[in-house]
Parts: C-alpha cells; structure tokens; sequence
C-alpha cells in the first residue's frame, strides 16, 4: 500500500537554521533523492513566512530539482510578525478566500505551477466545512493541488471535512512519537486503519528530548535494544513508528544529510511484537493492562 509519498518526509520547518545557502539546501535535497526521500514538507507559516521562499531559491539553483520532487504545503493558522501588520493577534483562518491566496502565495515562492498535497495546519473552531471544501474544489479544478489533507485533526474534526468532501482526505499529519503517544489511543491512527489513508509523523524524536534523556526509563529501554540490535536511540524510535500498521510517514526535521542518512537505516531494522511494546511500556510509564 502506498500513497505515492515517500515513507520518510523533509520537514524544511528550521530551514533558516540548517546554515545552508540556496545551493546547499538544493545538495541536501539531491541527497535526500538519493536516500529514497522525495517528499518534502513545508508550510506559509515556517520561519517567519520565509521558509517556502527559501525552499524555491533552492530549486531556481537547480531547476531540475523540481520535476524529481513531491512538495506539501500547509495553510490556516495567521502568526503576528512584522511581514503580517494586519495581524493583531495569532488565530486561524480557513476561509476559502485565504487558503486559495495562501496556495497562490505558495505556488509564487516555490517556482510551481501545483503543490502535491495542501494540509489544513490545525483545526479551526471557526471552519465552515462547506467553504474548507469549495476553496479544495477551486484548487483542485484549477489544477493548483494534486491532493489535500489535515494536520493536527481528531477524528471527529477530520470527518466534519471529510463529509463535505467528494474526494478523500489523504492524510492526518500527527505529533506522533515515543515521547506523544496520544494518536495510539485517541482513535486517530485507527481511523486512519478505517479510512485506509497513511498518517505523517511530526517531530518524531520529540523534538530531540530523545537523546537529552538518557537516564529515563524510555531512555534506558533505548540503550538496551540499541545495543541488541545495533541501532541508535533515534533509529529506533523511528523504527517504532515504522512498525505500526498504519503505515505512518515520519517528518524529519534535520538539515544534516549524514543524519538524514542515518536515520533512513532505520527502515532496514525490524522490531518484533515485544521490542515494540517495550518501548510503549517504558514511554507510558506502565505496563500494558
């Protein structure tokens, strides 16, 4: 089963902190070609709305970049900065006017003529549905979005959008990891068993804590498979999503392809049914009832 998306994901979320000129972002992204990774994740928002454009200085470095590569995008929440004065206050906003200028805007940056896939950022508690899935249809008809998705959706607000659809939603992309498990009991990686659609996994190390808490209970079950199977901490909480039959797509955040790199092995380890419930155990904090 796959969703034509790279099982793992760049997140370009800390593009201006990678350090990299447009034609090292455009070496890191061949690299990441190499390693299997096609899909690249980023959003209006990232770095001070600046994050997309960075991306696109990076492919007008090397054009023949974006033929080769899958991009999504995301839209809805309105940060207060310099760039934005109309914005008072930090809010969302899904209306169909402002997520086909965003699309626009987006497109404008990136140097394309289409995105891949458009997520809603995060569930708004003034989304009209009806006027969520006229602004999908229009980009859908203008040939401007292959596919659409949410980010950061429970179920219930995930089927209020899906119902006024006539296409499916194709992903829900979660914060989902050792250290935020919530998605394994809230319903959200059964419903998208149900619905038969591959979540994405943002921050799927937590952010780094992973490595910065050795001495916890998770951090030492870590350290004894890491040493039974050869594998760092960090592959093997990537691994540990991996092994989940919702077929989750994790979002790396690095800029360092020899990191990028190694995390990509974590494909090739496989955890069997205890290692996994190990690692549940020890993230939780108590054993399986």
């Amino acid at each position: 089963m796959s969703d034509g998306f790279s099982r793992l994901i760049l997140g370009a979320w800390r593009i201006g902190a990678w350090g990299l000129d447009p034609a090292g972002i455009a070496r890191l992204v061949e690299g990441c070609l190499d390693l299997g990774i096609d899909t690249f994740d980023l959003a209006d928002i990232y770095q001070g709305y600046e994050c997309e454009a960075m991306f696109g200085a990076a492919l007008d470095a090397s054009p023949g970049l974006r033929a080769r590569i899958k991009v999504i995008s995301k839209c809805g929440i309105a940060l207060v900065k310099p760039n934005r004065p109309l914005h008072r206050v930090q809010h969302y906003n899904t209306s169909r006017a402002h997520i086909v200028a965003s699309v626009e805007h987006s497109l404008a940056d990136l140097g394309l003529e289409r995105l891949d896939l458009l997520l809603i950022h995060r569930p708004d508690p003034l989304m009209d549905a009806d006027d969520v899935a006229e602004a999908f249809a229009q980009l859908r008809r203008e040939g401007k979005v292959a596919a659409f998705g949410v980010s950061n959706f429970l179920p219930h607000q995930f089927e209020l959008l899906q119902s006024r659809l006539n296409q499916p939603l194709v992903t829900n992309q979660l914060e989902v990891s050792l250290l935020h498990t919530a998605p394994l009991f809230d319903g959200s990686l059964d419903q998208a068993q149900r619905l038969r659609f591959q979540p994405q996994a943002w921050s799927p190390l937590g952010g780094g804590r992973l490595s910065r808490e050795p001495d916890s209970p998770l951090g030492r079950a870590l350290a004894r498979l890491g040493q039974e199977l050869n594998a760092t901490p960090e592959q093997l909480a990537i691994a540990w999503l991996l092994r989940h039959p919702a077929h989750i797509h994790p979002v790396l955040g690095s800029g360092k392809l020899d990191r990028i790199r190694l995390l990509a092995e974590a494909q090739n380890l496989s955890l069997d049914l205890q290692a996994w419930f190990e690692l549940l155990e020890a993230a939780v904090g108590h054993k399986v009832p």
